[in-house]
């Protein structure tokens, strides 16, 4: 029997789960990254989920509002940024300014997470989930500094570190594709677009329901198709210009510049390029290969 064709969990967040009908899907991921019991109650609009005109970098970004009053920023990137940290630490203080009012005491600060899922690698690692949280540890005894009793009382919280923002990190393209867990289960998910039989994590099942897309109309077909394609593109263009500027700075280093290297590197550019789905004379033009080599590629 054909697997059933799930449609991708960027667009479907920017499309389709932001109904209260549909937020079993994301309660669900939520719920396993949190090891929590989400509730959603809310799904803010955020400015980088506005529909433009011309499709800018593939960016998904989702505000949603839990039973107890924090902020979960959800953001999918598909494409690098050397300063993609810093961007994550304007995104965390923007929600935290936003949703305080002017002259409110510093105790209705709400409790952000900020959530990043990345088809790109993030700094050198060495896993593909990351969770970071602040807290304060003495210079001398290396020891933690907890809230006293009434400070517990007081914030209804166990450590200072609960005070603060948390940030995660899906690094979706290092993942090996075998599921461990529960969260490693959504992850196969994020990145291979299939949901086997026998993953069980929490709203997995709905997801596989509702994410179908056959159930789409021909209109969000359509629209869902010109993501992909666009995807695609724009992925094409950063990998051509990665390679474009090593390539041209190899050729730069070179004084005699040999004709057989710069075929070869010029042979793999044409090849990202036609896998990308880029017109052949297009890439002829870039490359300088000719047309029929490279039709046979």
């Amino acid at each position: 029997m054909k697997e059933k064709r799930l449609i991708r969990f960027d667009w479907a967040i920017k499309r389709l789960l932001r109904n209260k009908a549909d937020y079993t899907v994301l309660e669900g991921f939520l719920s396993v990254l949190l090891n929590d019991d989400i509730k959603i109650i809310n799904i803010k609009d955020s400015e980088g989920n506005k529909e433009h005109d011309k499709d800018k970098f593939n960016r998904v970004d989702l505000v949603v509002e839990n039973a107890k009053k924090e902020l979960l920023i959800i953001e999918l990137q598909t494409n690098e940024e050397v300063d993609y940290y810093l961007r994550m630490l304007y995104g965390v203080s923007k929600a935290i300014t936003e949703h305080i009012s002017k002259g409110d005491p510093y105790y209705k600060i709400r409790k952000v997470y900020h959530i990043n899922i990345l088809y790109f690698n993030m700094g050198d690692r060495s896993d593909y989930v990351y969770h970071g949280v602040t807290e304060y540890r003495g210079i001398h005894t290396n020891a933690v500094l907890q809230l006293t009793p009434d400070q517990k009382d007081f914030f209804v919280k166990e450590n200072v570190s609960d005070l603060y923002p948390e940030y995660y990190i899906l690094c979706v393209e290092g993942f090996d594709d075998v599921a461990r867990n529960s969260l490693d289960e959504w992850i196969y998910y994020f990145k291979n677009n299939e949901i086997p039989d026998n993953f069980t994590a929490k709203g997995l099942k709905e997801a596989k329901e509702k994410l179908l897309f056959d159930q789409l109309t021909e209109e969000e077909q359509s629209a869902y198709l010109h993501h992909l394609e666009q995807t695609r593109y724009e992925r094409s263009v950063m990998l051509t210009q990665y390679h474009s500027g090593k390539f041209d700075g190899k050729i730069e280093g070179k004084a005699e510049g040999k004709v057989e290297g710069r075929d070869e590197k010029a042979i793999e550019i044409a090849k990202q390029m036609k896998e990308a789905g880029e017109p052949i004379a297009k890439i002829s033009k870039f490359t300088g290969l000719p047309q029929s080599q490279i039709e046979k590629l």
